[in-house]
């Protein structure tokens, strides 16, 4: 069993698991962290970033003035944004059987691996998770083709001149690798082959294993995954959380007596408590509100946004904020709001009791009917016309690379009554601000994230006891900017195997059984013999068949009669003889009674010899050898074939026959 891991990203994985001649992806996440080394996308012209100079070296050797400018100390591409995809060249993704989605973020890298490998195996995943994979990657797709760049920056990434740049850019790995944004084309024809799963549904590949998703607790249908033969098990744990938010909670106990558990997707901010982050949030947005200044919220189009609305909804008239406008701007956002009230079977129990009552089971739907938050595909038409501040506007996306947002912060970056609020934690949100600075508008980060952090995976994994853990290298060391905190570490007993992008990893174990049938008319030939009490014993001659990995004992078939006949035929082909099997022996062969008896046949000059498997008797008069050992007997005689027999048939009267 291997597992090759093709992405260095610990909460956007992407692994391979090949597992009983099955070759299986578990997710395929887009590290878009590569895109913070570009230059913003505005979606209307902007003097600043059109008038910002050119990086050229020290000593003028290079000038990339077409591809590289530099602000405020830092050096951007001017050029499309591209991508970190997973690692394409350490086996052949053609010849992958399966992908097993675990939420929505994990599936951005989907069209490059399902449209430009060969691949031709199925995706599985659940509703949600494709629905709202899709409208992501939908957004994605309209905010690169809505600022479409002429040029392609390549230069920068030769290898003698990337050593010469400037951090971070230098730094940058595997960039010929970076690749743009999918089409929507793509986009479709990957999502094509995704088959949808519920939880606990059992899905048989090949005959060989079976894989279920079960609920991770994470964001609307995420899902953990079991993969199971009849004798061995391998759990996937992947962004799961146990905080109760709208989701269904987390499934822990199917994840009982795993040989090997792959865990990835631990909260990027371990010191971060989600709860404390709301509160500091709302209080932000209130103080910048009340001042009379704006607030920008960078974010994703589902997940964190639904529940940072929710904690708004109770916030708004205990803070006096009932006639502030609050706007969501995404291309999908009226899809985003409207989706996450019809999944209600993906919801927790006591979202899912409102839609019998019946009422919407998130409070942003009387939200929009009050008209206090309104949504928009975008900043043009009708936003533009209804537009008032001060306001909280909710947009894309979180890199602040591309989408409205890049509009929001050329509008109010240079006044400090402003407020920019970071919750997503994908960013480093100083790294997503540089192209922006210098910058006046205030700048709060509240990360919110709800996966597991390192004190309840610890006491996770103490409930469920797996044999082995497998991570990434990230989680068996502490954060570097925090060097002494061992408590945001792995620390298990065995210690967990590492992997980190490009490893292929051995999974520490062996098969050792197999399941085989046996057909009835067989098993009714089957005589037992009982060998001591409560087993019993019997052979069986019979033919294996293997078809589809199951595997079947079928009856020996009998030769078929030859006709007589004088005439000379074609030789025709003989079925293979088949002997009758020898007696098998069972039992053990007891010292005192068998010196016993060869003494009662005239062996009297005997000494034994104490092994580490048994005895060895020496016959000194005979000059014969005799092995005892608790798995067989050998006869040490030469040329005595006499002895050798009578010898044989003593030993043969202390073991019982099969």
């Amino acid at each position: 069993m291997k597992l090759y891991c093709l992405s260095g990203h610990p909460t956007l994985p992407c692994n391979v698991l090949k597992f009983k001649s099955t070759t299986i992806m578990l997710d395929c996440g887009l590290d878009t962290t590569s895109v913070l080394n570009f230059l913003p996308l505005p979606l209307v012209h902007s003097p600043r970033l059109s008038k910002l100079p050119a990086w050229n070296s020290k000593d003028g050797t290079v000038n990339l003035e077409k591809e590289l400018k530099e602000c405020a100390g830092r050096v951007f591409v001017d050029s499309q944004p591209e991508f970190c995809l997973p690692e394409r060249e350490l086996l052949d993704l053609s010849t992958i059987d399966v992908i097993l989605i675990s939420n929505y973020h994990c599936m951005m890298a989907l069209p490059y691996i399902t449209e430009h490998t060969g691949f031709t195996g199925t995706v599985y995943a659940t509703e949600p998770t494709l629905q709202i994979g899709r409208l992501l990657m939908e957004e994605l797709v309209n905010f690169m083709e809505r600022v479409p760049k002429a040029q392609s920056a390549t230069c920068w990434k030769n290898k003698e001149i990337q050593r010469i740049l400037p951090g971070p850019l230098k730094d940058a790995v595997d960039v010929w690798m970076w690749k743009r944004c999918y089409s929507m084309q793509e986009v479709n024809s990957a999502l094509s082959k995704v088959q949808l799963v519920g939880y606990s549904q059992k899905v048989e590949l090949f005959g060989a294993v079976q894989i279920s998703p079960l609920s991770s607790g994470y964001s609307l249908g995420s899902s953990n995954w079991i993969i199971q033969s009849h004798h061995e098990k391998v759990s996937y744990v992947s962004g799961s959380s146990l905080l109760t938010t709208h989701p269904q909670p987390m499934d822990q106990s199917s994840l009982k007596n795993s040989d090997v558990l792959i865990l990835t997707g631990l909260t990027q901010m371990p010191t971060a408590n989600p709860d404390g982050m709301l509160g500091e949030f709302c209080s932000n947005l209130a103080m910048t509100i009340r001042a009379g200044g704006n607030v920008l919220v960078p974010c994703y189009s589902s997940g964190v946004i639904y529940d940072l609305l929710e904690c708004l909804y109770q916030f708004i008239e205990s803070a006096n904020l009932g006639t502030t406008p609050f706007y969501f701007i995404s291309p999908v956002a009226n899809s985003s709001l409207e989706f996450s009230q019809i999944f209600a079977e993906w919801l927790c129990h006591n979202k899912q009791t409102k839609v019998y009552l019946p009422e919407p089971p998130f409070p942003h739907a009387e939200l929009i009917q009050t008209n206090k938050l309104k949504h928009y595909p975008s900043i043009h038409g009708d936003f533009s016309s209804e537009f008032r501040q001060p306001c909280v506007v909710f947009t894309g996306h979180p890199s602040l690379r591309f989408g409205d947002v890049v509009h929001f912060m050329e509008l109010w970056g240079k006044s400090s009554l402003n407020t920019i609020i970071f919750t997503e934690p994908d960013f480093s949100y100083l790294d997503a601000l540089a192209p922006y600075q210098p910058l006046a508008m205030k700048c709060v980060y509240c990360p919110i994230d709800t996966r597991l952090n390192f004190h309840q995976v610890s006491k996770l994994l103490k409930d469920i006891q797996p044999l082995r853990v497998v991570c990434p290298e990230q989680y068996t060391q502490p954060p570097v900017s925090q060097s002494h905190r061992s408590d945001l570490m792995l620390e298990l007993q065995p210690p967990p195997m590492p992997y980190r992008r490009c490893s292929v990893l051995t999974l520490p174990f062996r098969r050792r059984y197999e399941r085989v049938y046996i057909l009835p008319e067989l098993a009714n030939s089957l005589v037992p013999s009982e060998v001591k009490p409560g087993v019993s014993v019997a052979t069986v001659s019979a033919v294996l068949h293997s078809k589809d990995n199951k595997h079947t004992l079928q009856s020996v078939p009998k030769p078929p009669p030859v006709p007589p006949s004088k005439k000379r035929k074609r030789v025709i082909e003989e079925a293979p003889v088949v002997l009758a099997p020898k007696p098998l022996l069972s039992g053990a062969v007891p010292l005192e009674a068998f010196l016993a008896t060869l003494q009662k046949h005239g062996i009297t000059e005997v000494k034994v010899e104490e092994t580490a498997d048994g005895h060895i008797l020496h016959l000194q008069a005979e000059d014969t050898l005799i092995q005892l050992e608790e798995d067989g007997t050998h006869i040490v005689c030469d040329n005595n074939e006499p002895l050798r027999t009578t010898l044989r048939d003593l030993v043969l009267r202390f073991l019982q026959k099969l």
